[in-house]
This record gives structure tokens, C-alpha cells and sequence, in this order.
């Protein structure tokens, strides 16, 4: 770590270099509104008898809206009630509150995938500093612990001073500092237990913060150490319907009737870890000057299986008792059973509703897996503050290592007869009759041995310097800074797959030698399917710990599978930015106005090397390494403008145009393809494309918001976004050594426009008679309208995946005499999560995976026992609310995930 002794050093030394002109003056640090975000705003005096006494859900809440206030931007905060008490269990859960997020649920229940106003390209920053997980853009929310944050902010708009990287928006993750704490030292400890309904066990999740704040000299300092460790377990059950076939080209039986390919089902299942540690220290000698030093660990151990059954039902001897909906259409249909546009063979056909399928291949299956994320920072710097300047020099190093191991076998057997519900409240239900899969007789090894390897390690060292200067005038202050970021991402992976099953031709797992357990019970079960009861799989810690055995039985030579050349790839990516920028404020009459105009400009330099294979007219592939750089040059103008109407009444509004760099996968320059033998066949390849632009949007944003009371408020906005250089892959014609050539790569084709508006507020119910003055409410509600614009492509006209048109979240709390309650309802309207070129529906241009329209209540209890020890009890997902989606009718259902339902105690003490 040697550069960390260099940012001391200069830390020190540009601390000593100012001592000389500067700390002779006392002067108070001034607030401007662009700081009121680090700082509360002044609020006006109260009478003793007239002071409310804000803690705990209403401080934070209350925090909150003095943030939105006050902020130059768009923002909307989440702000910790206490040390380690957020006011969700994790942090993608409590973003799910704010107007314009959306968010799904992960394989392991946990909240994932945040969307601001229905786009994921957000970059995420700890403190001020870029973060993300393994080689992406983006960052794992959940891999940051909920009790390890002070506060997140989840920026809209944008200004010069932020980091570029996110067309949709900035989520600025905080931890708690030393200097947050009062004088003294303060110990905090949390402790929860969490059952699972569906994983029918508990998860346990501890923490403890130890920090100190003490006067030094003329001056002060602090330090803190915050760990926490969660131990989670797990079980997300899965049941489906494959996509819709012609029963006319099936097995005898399905003439006219539409049915699924197959059905089946899986859980994931398993435990994982979270350990975490963060420790900060701050030094201010005197008034003017503070040096601070962070560092951050974070990580993530998960070993589970993802456990399948499933039953091939259209390679059935026959099929018997056909139901039929009357939902019928006309389609052309393929030798196959499937819909194309090009036979001849229009078949009238009846989506179906049941039907029995006879003598079926029933499968189970084995994902093992073990993923591994491990993430480290370290930070340090100094902030002077002198009279009208602002200063602040940052230096960081952040690093993300991942690490994916999949190994997959699957067994089979004939199963006499599956009874299929194809639509049974709005899911399909599977009854293979008599459980035979309960049964490990007659199980044989199919398909080959499948194992997928991944890794990734990728690090960013970035040095910040921002600055300002107080002009006292029209010009109130001017925002200046410069960033310099060197990234580097390495990615490593086989070829995913494995031995071929070609020598495991009708061989019993029986007579494989294997050990008498290889076969086990599955961990857990799929209601709808069988009746929830178990099957027999091979055993996920005898495929994570034996993968020789287990290749030599397949064939294979031992060992891991080798890294893949044409799946690996190594970029280094550099970025210098400069911002200049000026915040004014006069008054015209009596009315305040004040805001921002400045620009950004970003100089992004990158190289990555990566791997093709040219295959000769003899058919010989030749591994083709590929070394590519390029450049980028990018300004990116802000506006901003606040009027403050009255002191509680005030109108914003705000332009900015910000970018995000491709993915490092989509820009390897790697490229396969075959050199031609037959002049009248067009050769073709695929790969990546090093020549990816960034893609740029320019977002435009007006709000009006009224404050009033203690922490009250009533706020609309309306937004409108313009993306262009969307990235998408797309076949065109390319000339590579004078021949043409049809290659599939990502190219910056797509273009899309997002607007709608958003509406939300908070409210005290201080009027009310003593007891009931406790209460507060608090809603919003965000109607998303996008569309992708794009020419030629399918989904012209359409709105973007995983938007829904209509959200909301409503909920209320009440707080006093020792009593902190909080309940909040979360909806979000109808989405499409996949879309198919060609589907055995009523016909379409495109057709959809929708995801029907869901919602999930949570709910909170606690009491404060002692000044120092409180109880809390929480739920989440009370209500039970599910994943439900259907291929493009409702006729036809694809899915159902059962999303668990969490109740939790917890104690905490402070003192």
C-alpha cells in the first residue's frame, strides 16, 4: 500500500503549505445551498413550550425533506433513524421508497436491480467515490450491508461537480463518520434473528459500531470501526410453463390445440455470508483545516444449488384429456410446432387449459454453485476551509473480485403419466401422478457434464480535487475541480459446458459407482408441482467437492476446465475530467432565486485486449488476439434554477446532459468468424466492438415543492429524458480482408425517450389530541412513459423492459412514548421482463414476458426499553406477494416465483 503513505504525505504536506497563510483567521465555515446537502439547514427559533422534542423514524424522515429543500439538484434521501438502524433491512429495500425506483426480487429473495425512472444505467458512489461490482458499471446494492450506512442519496438531476457515468442517475451510498458522533465515545450494537417461511429456517445478522469524538489541542478528532456479519438461508421456489407449441405437430392426441413445450420447476436454495468492515478516522487541528483517512472491506460467500424438475412433455408417447380456452387464432406454424412466418402450414388453433401427456421423459437436475465477491477501499484526504475558499483534495483505491463456480448434472427417467394445469390461478400446476421422481430407481445420467467458471477482478484509482470560492455577488460562489480515474478490469471464464455424455449412453446412476448418497432428497420443495412434495437429485456438495470424479466419469481429463481466450478479455480505461461551474442568487423583489451553470468535460482514453478465432475454408480455427484502443471527448452542460415563491413554497428546474460508458464484455475486441469455401453462402461472425461510444442522454427536470410543519411536505415533479447511442447488437455487413461479411455485434443504434411525472409527500399529524399526535403519513406515486425510438427495430414504439407505467408506495408511522411503528405498501403496475421474435399467440409485431402487477406490504414495530436498548419486530412481505407472468395473453401463464415472507426480532443498544 504504498500510495496510501503518499496521500498522507501530501495530505500533510498541502496542510502544512497552507497553515502558513490561513490559520491565523477563526472564521465560521459559510453554507451555501450546493453544502446544505452535508449540513442542516438553519430552522427558526421555537418557544420551549412550542419544541417537539425529533427522534428516530421522524428525525430521519424529517432529514430527509431538509435534504430535498435544500439540495441544488433533484435528489431524494433515505437517512439512517439511529447508528445501524436504517430504515429497511437492506439497502436496495429501502430504495424501493423513493419516487421513480423500481426494483425486483432476486433468486434469493433479496431486493436487486434498482431502475430510476426506468432505466439501470446508474453509477453508484461511496461517499463521493465511484464503486461496482466485478467488471460491470454498476454496483450490487445488496453486497453493501444496510447497518453500515449513514445515509443514501438518489441524485435525478445532474450538475458539473458529479461524476459522469450514469444516464439514469447518481446514488451516493454514505458511511457514518467519526464527526457524526457525539463528544465522547459511543458504542452501538445490533443484534436480528429472521425467519424464512419458505426456507423454514433463521438467518441471523449482527453488528457493532465503536467510535469516539475527542478534543485535540486547538482542534478535535474521531475515529470509528463499524462491523457487521449477516448468515442468511434461502429458498425461492419456481414453477413454469415452457413456450407454447402446436399440439398438431406433437405426440397423438393435440391436434388444434396450443400447449406448452414442457413444464417444470426449480429452487433455488442454499445460505450465504455477508461479513463487513469500515473504520474512518478525522482529524480537524483547528477551524481550517481536517484530514481524514476511510477504508472500507466488504463480501459475499454463497453456496447453494438451483434444483430442477422437469418433464419434456412434447416427446410423450400420447397425450389424453385436452382442455381448450376459447381464446383461437390462425397461425402459420413450422414442421416443428412452433409459430413461423415463412410455412406454408396455417393451422387454426386453441390456446389450451389442461391436458395429460403419457410415458414423458421427467428430468431433475443440479446446479451447484459457489460465488464469491470480495470489495476493498481505501481513502484519504483533506478539506480546508478559508474564509471564501473550499477545498478538497481525495484519494482512493477501490478494488471488486468475483468469483462463479457452476457445476451442473442432470439424471432422468420415464414417467407414466403428468397431469398439466396450464392455467390454474393465473400459474400452471404439474401432477407427474404418483411422484415417481420421489423414487431413485431407474435414474440415469443425461446430457453432458456442464461446469461454468467465471472470474473477474477490476480496481479504479481516482483523485478528486474540487474547490470553491465565495464571490459574495450575482455570482454567488464558483465551483471548480478536476478527476482523474485509471480502471482496470480483467475477466476470466471456460468455455462454458463440458465432457460430452456421449460415453454415458443409458448408464444408471446406479451401476456409475458413485457413492450410495450421491442421490439425495431435494432440500426443498414446489407447491404446485407434485403436490410440494420432494425429488431425488444429485447432491450439490458432492458436485462442488468431487468435480474430478465427476469429469472422469464423464470422460473428461481432471482439473478445471481451462480459461476460454475468446470469453476473457483485459481493458484499462482512463478518465480525466474537468468541471468549471457557477452558482448565482439575486432576488427580484421579494422572491429568492438561485441555481447552477457550469459544464463538465470528460477525456476518456481506453485499451482492451481480447480474443478471436478465424476458422480457414479447411475448417481450422486459429486463436486471433486483439488489442484495441480508443477515445472519447465529451462536454456536458448544466443548468439549474430554484425560486423560492415563499419561505415554504419553491419551483425548480433543471437541464443537464450526462453519459455512461459501455460495458467492458459488450467492447471486447474479440471476433469469430469463418473465412468463406463456398462463393454463394455469405460468411458470418460474431464479437464485441471496441468502437462503442457512450451513450448520451440530456434530461430535463421541473419540480415544485411545498415544505411546511416540522418535517412536512408536498412535492410534484415531471422529467423528460432523450437517449442516444443506446447499445444494441446488430447484424451488418463488414469487409474484413476484401470479403463481406454479416457480423453480429453491439453497435450504437438505439435511441429512446423517457418522461412522466412524480408526486409525493410526507405528513406530521402534530394537531392531533395528545397520544395520537405520534402519527405521520406518507406516499408518492411516479407515471413512467417510455419508448424506444430506434428505427428498424422491433421494438419501435414500445416501452423499455422492466418499467412498469404506474407506481406507488404509501404508508404510515407513528412515534412516541418510547413506541417507534412503521408500515409501507410497495405496487408497481404491469412490465415486460422478455421479449420473442416468434410465439404461438395471438400474432403480434413482437411478443412479451409481461410480469403481472404486484405489490408487498413490510412492517415495523419497536420500543425503546431503556434510553439505551431497544426491541424491534419486523415483516417482510406480509401479504405474500408474488412474481406472476404470462406469455404475452394472460391465457397462457409462463411463471410463478414465490417470494418468502420474513418476520424478524431484533435488539439494539447504544451508549
Amino acid at each position: 500500500m504504498i500510495w496510501s503513505k503518499g496521500i498522507l504525505r501530501s495530505a500533510s504536506l498541502l496542510a502544512i503549505a497552507w497553515s502558513g497563510t490561513a490559520f491565523a483567521q477563526d472564521v465560521a465555515e459559510p453554507q451555501s445551498s450546493s453544502q446544505s446537502v452535508e449540513a442542516s439547514a438553519d430552522l427558526p427559533a421555537e418557544s420551549e413550550e412550542d419544541l417537539i422534542v425529533v427522534t428516530g423514524i421522524r428525525a430521519s424522515l424529517s432529514r430527509a425533506a431538509e435534504i430535498k429543500q435544500n439540495s441544488d439538484m433533484v435528489v431524494d434521501s433515505i437517512v439512517a433513524e439511529d447508528i445501524g438502524k436504517f430504515p429497511d433491512t437492506t439497502t436496495a429495500a429501502a430504495l424501493q421508497r423513493v419516487p421513480g425506483v423500481q426494483v425486483v426480487n432476486g433468486f434469493n429473495n433479496e431486493i436487486v436491480n434498482p431502475l430510476i425512472r426506468g432505466i439501470g444505467d446508474i453509477i453508484t458512489t461511496l461517499d463521493g467515490r465511484e464503486i461496482f461490482t466485478g467488471v460491470g458499471r454498476g454496483f450490487a446494492f445488496q453486497d453493501l450491508p444496510a447497518e453500515a450506512l449513514a445515509r443514501a442519496d438518489v441524485y435525478k438531476s445532474n450538475s458539473a461537480e458529479k461524476i459522469e457515468g450514469g444516464i439514469a442517475g447518481n446514488i451516493d451510498l454514505r458511511l457514518r463518520k467519526p464527526f457524526d458522533l457525539d463528544q465522547g465515545l459511543t458504542v452501538s450494537a445490533l443484534g436480528r434473528a429472521t425467519y424464512g417461511e419458505n426456507a423454514d429456517e433463521l438467518s441471523y445478522n449482527g453488528g457493532v459500531l465503536i467510535g469516539g469524538r475527542w478534543d485535540a489541542g486547538d482542534g478535535e478528532m474521531g475515529a470509528l470501526i463499524n462491523l457487521s456479519y449477516s448468515d442468511n438461508s434461502f429458498n425461492r421456489p419456481i414453477s413454469f410453463n415452457c413456450d407454447p407449441r402446436s399440439g398438431s405437430n406433437g405426440p397423438p392426441g393435440g391436434d388444434g390445440v396450443v400447449l406448452p413445450t414442457c413444464v417444470g420447476g426449480l429452487t433455488d436454495t442454499g445460505k450465504y455470508q455477508r461479513p463487513q468492515v469500515n473504520a474512518a478516522f478525522q482529524w480537524r487541528p483547528n477551524d481550517t483545516v481536517e484530514l481524514y483517512l476511510d477504508g472500507l472491506y466488504s463480501g459475499y460467500r454463497a453456496k447453494f444449488g438451483t434444483f430442477f424438475i422437469f418433464s419434456d412433455i412434447f416427446a410423450a408417447e400420447s397425450i389424453s384429456n385436452v382442455e381448450a380456452t376459447d381464446l383461437c387464432f390462425q397461425a402459420p406454424v413450422s414442421p416443428a410446432g412452433f409459430r413461423d412466418p415463412n410455412s406454408a402450414d396455417i393451422q387454426d388453433l386453441c390456446i389450451g387449459s389442461s391436458a395429460t401427456f403419457n410415458n414423458v421423459p421427467g428430468n431433475t437436475s443440479t446446479q451447484a454453485k459457489r460465488d464469491k465477491t470480495d470489495q476493498y477501499m481505501l481513502a484519504g484526504g483533506i478539506k480546508i476551509t478559508d474564509g471564501p475558499w473550499n477545498l478538497r483534495l481525495d484519494i482512493s483505491r477501490f478494488q471488486s473480485k468475483t468469483n462463479n463456480r457452476t457445476t451442473i448434472v442432470d439424471i432422468g427417467k420415464r414417467i407414466e403419466q403428468v397431469d398439466v394445469d396450464i392455467n390454474d390461478d393465473r400459474h400452471g400446476t404439474t401432477d407427474m401422478v404418483g411422484n415417481p421422481v420421489g423414487d431413485p430407481d431407474g435414474f440415469m445420467f443425461i446430457n453432458s457434464l456442464f461446469q461454468d467458471y467465471r472470474r473477474s477482478n477490476s480496481t479504479i484509482t481516482q483523485a478528486m480535487f474540487d474547490g470553491s470560492y465565495e464571490v459574495g455577488s450575482f455570482l454567488d460562489e464558483v465551483q471548480f475541480g478536476v478527476r482523474y480515474a485509471d480502471r482496470n478490469a480483467t475477466f476470466r471464464g471456460n468455455l462454458a459446458g463440458g465432457p460430452p455424455a456421449s460415453n454415458m449412453a443409458d448408464r444408471l446412476v446406479a451401476n456409475s459407482g458413485l457413492p450410495a448418497d450421491f442421490l439425495i432428497e431435494s432440500p426443498a420443495t414446489i407447491p404446485v408441482i407434485n403436490g410440494g412434495q420432494h425429488w431425488i437429485t444429485p447432491d450439490p456438495d458432492f458436485l462442488r467437492e468431487n468435480t474430478d470424479v465427476l469429469r472422469a466419469l464423464y470422460g473428461g481429463a481432471p482439473g478445471d476446465p481451462e480459461d476460454s481466450p475468446t470469453r476473457s478479455f483485459d481493458a484499462d480505461e482512463s478518465t480525466m475530467a474537468l468541471y468549471l461551474q457557477g452558482r448565482y442568487a439575486f432576488d427580484v423583489g421579494t422572491i429568492p432565486i438561485d441555481g447552477l451553470i457550469g459544464g463538465r468535460y470528460v477525456i476518456t482514453d481506453r485499451t482492451i485486449e481480447g480474443t478471436g478465432v478465424v476458422t480457414s475454408p479447411d475448417g481450422e480455427g486459429v486463436l486471433t488476439p486483439v488489442k484495441a484502443s480508443s477515445s472519447s471527448k465529451k462536454f456536458l452542460p448544466n443548468a439549474s434554477i430554484r425560486v423560492q415563491l415563499t419561505p415554504e413554497l419553491q419551483f425548480r428546474a433543471s437541464y443537464a446532459r450526462t453519459i455512461a460508458q459501455p460495458l467492458f464484455a459488450d467492447l471486447n475486441p474479440g471476433l469469430t468468424y469463418s473465412v468463406p469455401s463456398n462463393a454463394n453462402i455469405r460468411p458470418s461472425g460474431t464479437g464485441g466492438n471496441p468502437n462503442l461510444r457512450p451513450q448520451v442522454a440530456d434530461s430535463y427536470d421541473a419540480t415544485l415543492e411545498y415544505y411546511f410543519g416540522r418535517g412536512s411536505y408536498i412535492a410534484a415533479g415531471v422529467y423528460y429524458r432523450d437517449i442516444k447511442d443506446r447499445v444494441a447488437r446488430n447484424v451488418a455487413e463488414e469487409v474484413i480482408d476484401g470479403i463481406t461479411y454479416d457480423i453480429n455485434r453491439p453497435r450504437n443504434l438505439g435511441s429512446s425517450r423517457l418522461q412522466g411525472f412524480e408526486v409525493g409527500g410526507q405528513y406530521f399529524l402534530d394537531f392531533l389530541p395528545d397520544g395520537f399526535d405520534g402519527l405521520g403519513v406518507f406516499a408518492n406515486y411516479t407515471y413512467a412513459d417510455t419508448e424506444v425510438l430506434t428505427e428498424g427495430d422491433l421494438l419501435q414504439g414500445k416501452a423499455l423492459g422492466g418499467v412498469s407505467k404506474h407506481a406507488y408506495n404509501v404508508g404510515a408511522l407513528y412515534e412516541k412514548y418510547g413506541l417507534h411503528a412503521r408500515v409501507a405498501y410497495n405496487w408497481r403496475d404491469r412490465y415486460y421482463d422478455g421479449t420473442f421474435t416468434q410465439l404461438l399467440v395471438p400474432e403480434q409485431q413482437i411478443y412479451f414476458n409481461y410480469v403481472r402487477p404486484n405489490g408487498r406490504l413490510d412492517f415495523s414495530i419497536g420500543y425503546d426499553v431503556t434510553e439505551n436498548i431497544t426491541v424491534n419486530f419486523e415483516g417482510v412481505n406480509v401479504l405474500k406477494g408474488k412474481y406472476l407472468s404470462y406469455f404475452d395473453t394472460p391465457a397462457y401463464p409462463h411463471d410463478i416465483r414465490i417470494d418468502d415472507t420474513f418476520y424478524g426480532a431484533s435488539v439494539r443498544v447504544k451508549f
